[in-house]
């Protein structure tokens, strides 16, 4: 039998939205229009896989970071 192993939310690398809402204390909405708003921008924390958005971690530390308001 295969074990399944959890790995917690500030040891990922990607997160999809939902988790990244949870984790950044913002709305899932919101966390949606910031993703989609940002996808081709010069920050690169949004990651397409398929048509699943994945949001890089760090590098959205790192915007969050860098802004006063979102």
């Amino acid at each position: 039998m295969a074990k399944e192993i959890t790995v917690p939310l500030w040891e990922k690398f990607l997160l999809t939205v939902k988790e990244a809402s949870i984790y950044f204390n913002l709305g899932e909405n919101k966390m949606h229009r910031i993703a989609n708003e940002y996808v081709d921008s010069e920050y690169k924390f949004v990651v397409l896989n398929g048509g699943r958005m994945m949001i890089k971690r760090k590098k959205f530390e790192e915007f969050l970071n860098q802004t006063t308001s979102i």
